[in-house]
């Protein structure tokens, strides 16, 4: 399972998680496509733009591996913001393809796009990743 370094393990002062410390035993849990509804808690919303934001800064357009990226959070941008980048995609691999559909998700999270700076994460101790 890939590691991307520099990723934010969570959103700062949260237990909303974005990445995964190691790959699962059973294997990679599957990634599947969530709703997102209008009365989503604030937290919600706010996690799921900080988790676009860290996406968009950390690859931008262009397409990355699945790797430890949490699929729990992933489900919640994905088949919208987040699509696969290769036919056939599966979505039980933590080598699967994903890519950033950049014209939905600055539709979904302007805010993200105006200023990704706004988004500050904290620095990750590279030691836990061992």
């Amino acid at each position: 399972m890939l590691k991307h370094r520099g990723f934010p393990g969570r959103l700062p002062s949260t237990d909303y998680q974005f990445t995964i410390r190691r790959a699962n035993k059973k294997g990679a849990t599957k990634i599947i496509k969530r709703e997102r509804y209008a009365d989503r808690a604030p937290a919600d919303r706010k996690a799921d733009a900080g988790f676009m934001a860290a996406l968009w800064t950390h690859f931008g357009e262009e397409p990355f591996e699945r790797g430890n990226l949490d699929a729990g959070r992933i489900s919640w941008l994905f088949g919208r913001e987040v699509v696969p980048a290769e036919d056939p995609f599966d979505p039980e691999s933590y080598e699967a393809l994903l890519r950033i559909d950049s014209k939905r998700a600055e539709a979904a999270f302007p805010e993200v796009f105006a200023d990704p700076a706004s988004f500050v994460f904290e620095d990750e101790d590279d030691e836990d990743w061992a």
